[in-house]
């Protein structure tokens, strides 16, 4: 699978936030951009909100209550991919 390049450093970020707060102590191979997050145990319901707060202040972008599916928070890589087209949405848009 092709990975847009811009999405990559995002996943970094969003992969190093999780492990920092939801798998401390982990080694960074342990988390892979398409594991599982809830469906893997790995956060919570309650702990995507704080990834959500993360990404609203590290990219500047709003997530609308609407955009909470699983599709958008499944992975690190969807969250990557989320959080990428709503830059691009807020550039288009303004």
């Amino acid at each position: 699978m092709r990975v847009d390049p811009g999405v990559q450093p995002i996943a970094r970020e969003v992969r190093a936030y999780i492990l920092e707060n939801f798998l401390p102590g982990d080694p960074p191979e342990s988390l892979r951009d398409d594991d599982l997050l809830l469906e893997g145990g790995i956060v919570d319901s309650g702990s995507v909100i704080s990834v959500v707060t993360f990404l609203e202040q590290r990219y500047r972008i709003h997530v609308e209550d609407d955009e909470l599916v699983i599709g958008n928070f499944a992975t690190v890589r969807d969250i990557a991919a989320f959080v990428a087209s709503k830059r691009v949405g807020v550039c288009a848009s303004s």
